[in-house]
């Protein structure tokens, strides 16, 4: 078990347990550090961090992970340490929340013409006032018995390429990285092999600000990890890592805390937050 874990979502985006359930399991499995990156809201930030105060020992930063596409494919930007309150962000995210909210009820209506018939208000239920994604229309194929499991869910039916599919509004990479780095955040690239060949994303969101990859993730083997802990080192890139937990389904979902993150990385972490502050000041 990780004593760190900077890649988790709780019931303000995505995942089952409410922030404050979800540091609270985190202090129970003896985790030191972890972050709070809640798919395009920062809802959750503000009682994950109340939740926190009575667990001295476990530190919680403030994150998001903004959703953006390229050509390629969908590519997902971290943002560590950020101002939860900047403005800019916030009206950023909420336009962001008002797509996810279409994006999902078109892919309702297409699922529908696929004879699969889930409700939007079923899709709501789960949500539990949640920002809305595909995992929730995942869920509620699984308990009206449409899939065997959220992953068929995905494979089947709501991953890019298939039948009831729809893009969402786009906000390119850089733009999400400049977005982080205006609201006092470090922005560092999520789970890079979403694309085939990450490292000229890389190298182009470099020029843009950002400031590492995650190279410990839930999916990824030794010989994945190498290359990115590669990619990083000859680009002079930060590396993170996490298990991208939702607690939606075991089979398709690491453990919190399961992906041996080494505690090096927080405090590097760390010491570029304390570096861009002293530079912000200057």
């Amino acid at each position: 078990m990780s004593q760190v874990d900077l890649h988790l979502h709780s019931s303000a985006s995505d995942g089952r347990l409410s922030p404050a359930e979800l540091v609270a399991e985190a202090a129970r499995r003896g985790l030191e550090v972890i972050a709070l990156t809640d798919h395009d809201t920062v809802d959750g930030i503000a009682p994950a961090l109340a939740a926190a105060e009575d667990f001295p020992g476990l530190m919680v930063i403030p994150g998001v992970e903004l959703s953006t596409e390229v050509d390629a494919g969908e590519v997902h930007v971290l943002g560590y340490f950020i101002d939860y309150d900047d403005v800019a962000l916030n009206r950023r995210l909420i336009r962001m929340r008002n797509s996810r909210a279409d994006r999902a009820q078109a892919m309702i209506s297409r699922l529908e013409a696929l004879g699969v018939d889930i409700s939007w208000e079923h899709v709501q239920k789960i949500a539990d006032g949640g920002s809305v994604g595909r995992p929730h229309l995942a869920q509620a194929m699984l308990e009206q018995g449409y899939v065997p499991s959220i992953r068929e869910a995905f494979n089947g039916y709501l991953a890019r390429g298939r039948p009831a599919y729809v893009g969402r509004q786009k906000l390119t990479p850089e733009a999400a990285v400049e977005l982080i780095r205006q609201s006092d955040g470090l922005a560092v690239l999520a789970h890079p092999f979403t694309v085939a060949d990450p490292e000229p994303l890389v190298i182009k969101l470099k020029a843009a600000g950002l400031a590492g990859l995650e190279a410990y993730y839930k999916d990824y083997d030794p010989d994945t990890q190498r290359q990115l802990l590669e990619i990083a080192d000859r680009h002079g890139l930060l590396v993170t890592g996490g298990s991208d937990y939702h607690g939606l389904e075991e089979d398709s979902d690491a453990e919190l805390g399961g992906v041996e993150v080494p505690f090096s990385v927080v405090d590097r972490l760390l010491e570029r937050k304390r570096d861009e502050d002293k530079r912000r000041k200057t």
